[in-house]
């Protein structure tokens, strides 16, 4: 997580610290696109967008932002062609043992939502062990979503509530969404405020559906690997005059 020169390490004057979102989500999308467009090999436009990662977790920390999650494998991204895929599991697992001294030393907390039972046992054992050293770091928190499907998610947590119904442990009428949400991936974590997919694709590609409910989302045309500190201040500007009611009207406007 080192920092270039010339990065802006501060928050920009333009930037409202009291209305900054706590809770930024990122789709990372254009990786390949940006390689293929310069005679690279996909391979490389993931290489680049894990350094574009990288930088941006150090920003949102640097500016006082207190949460990010990035999807980074979905359960639909095994379609891909096999050297893609296994690619990109050896790039987590590489970047896992690389990386995670220094996110500790940084107090990055690093949580994993998906399902990875079926990723290879050597990257279950990076996943496992990254969470459980960093679990009481408090500067930032950093989820990654990898094998992740928001549909498969909330699947699984009906099944967990059905099962406990079944059990004599719950009663219909005690059904709720507060209780929906325990059984997510995301317990615990706060829903995000914020939305940013690249590369001008405008979808939610099946990620965090339940927990995006009200969240403000911007959507930009740059590919992943270019979207750099300079486009996320622009991504704040634009969150920062939103209006955001959570469905309600504003008394001024309520007569």
């Amino acid at each position: 997580m080192t920092q270039n020169k010339g990065q802006i390490s501060t928050l920009p004057i333009d930037l409202n610290p009291q209305y900054l979102p706590q809770h930024v989500a990122v789709i990372m999308d254009g990786n390949g696109r940006w390689a293929t467009s310069r005679g690279l090999p996909r391979i490389a436009g993931h290489r680049q967008g894990a350094r574009t990662l990288k930088e941006l977790l150090r920003c949102c920390k640097d500016w006082g932002i207190k949460a990010l999650t990035a999807y980074a494998f979905s359960t639909e991204n095994w379609r891909r062609p096999t050297e893609e895929v296994d690619f990109l599991m050896l790039l987590f697992e590489r970047l896992l043992r690389r990386e995670l001294t220094q996110m500790h030393q940084e107090g990055v907390r690093i949580s994993f939502i998906g399902d990875i039972s079926a990723l290879s046992k050597s990257l279950q054992t990076e996943i496992e062990r990254s969470m459980l050293e960093t679990l009481n770091n408090q500067a930032i928190h950093f989820t990654v979503a990898v094998n992740y499907g928001s549909r498969n998610e909330i699947t699984q947590a009906c099944r967990q509530v059905a099962e406990l119904v079944q059990k004599g442990e719950l009663n219909l009428e005690e059904i709720n969404e507060n209780l929906v949400e325990q059984q997510l991936y995301t317990a615990g974590i706060l829903e995000p405020d914020l939305l940013i997919r690249t590369s001008g694709e405008m979808r939610l590609s099946n990620f965090l559906l339940w927990q995006m409910a009200y969240t403000e989302m911007y959507f930009t045309d740059i590919f992943w690997p270019d979207f750099d500190r300079a486009a996320f201040h622009q991504a704040l500007l634009s969150y920062q005059g939103r209006d955001r009611r959570f469905g309600q009207v504003k008394p001024s406007l309520s007569a």
